[in-house]
Parts: C-alpha cells; structure tokens; sequence
C-alpha cells in the first residue's frame, strides 16, 4: 500500500480500539530494513515529537515548556510502533488499547508529583 506520509499520518488524530483519544501524530520514526530500505517504524506523539519537527525558535520553546514536568531530561515522545496500526482514515485506529501503551513522560510525571499525592488517589478504580 502506498500512502504519502505527511498528507495521510501526520496531525492525524490517534484513536485506540475503544474509540479513546491516544494523541496526534506528531512525527515518524523510520528504521532501516536489512536489504537498506528506509521504512516507517514508529508514530511519534507529544511535545518533544513536534518541537523536533518544527524546529527552530519554536520547537525549542514548546520543548522547554514541557522539559519540567518529565522526569527525563530529554523529554523523549511517546513511540507507537507501526504494527499497532489497524487502519489509517480521518484518524489512525489502534489495534491495542491506550492501557497496552506505555503512558506519556508528561504524564508520567504529573501522576508521581500530583495525583498520587492526593488522600485516596490509590483506592480509586482506574
């Protein structure tokens, strides 16, 4: 299947199999395949995914603004390999659910220093 990158993935909203919002596709990862052929592995999504593809005054900036509240000073975006990807359309349908992904550094940090600090933030069902 051939598909052209920027106009069908990226800004593409991310949908896992229940229908929950996951993020946008901010950038692509590609990989190299043993025969040397570039191929598309992972979609990127977060600041640090779209700062690095914006570039310049402003990618720095929505970097920066996102750097405190991760605990990895790279602030790395989160990676959803391709072989996750069901379906491409209006929006880029999971084949897993956004539980099966590994949360997001921002997230990840707002949890530890925020929430889990709340009385009675570890009873509740989730």
């Amino acid at each position: 299947m051939r598909i052209q990158l920027a106009k069908q993935l990226l800004d593409r909203q991310i949908v896992d199999r229940d229908g929950r919002l996951v993020g946008r596709v901010d950038d692509l990862a590609f990989a190299v395949d043993a025969e040397g052929f570039p191929y598309v592995d992972c979609l990127l999504t977060g600041p640090a995914a779209l700062g690095d593809r914006i570039g310049g005054r402003v990618g720095r900036i929505l970097v920066a603004v996102v750097r405190p509240f991760s605990d990895d000073p790279r602030v790395p975006p989160l990676r959803i390999p391709l072989t996750q990807v069901a379906r491409v359309g209006s929006a880029v349908w999971l084949r897993c659910s956004a539980a099966d992904l590994p949360p997001a550094p921002g997230e990840t940090w707002l949890r530890r220093h925020l929430v889990d600090r709340i009385p009675g933030a570890h009873r509740a069902s989730g």
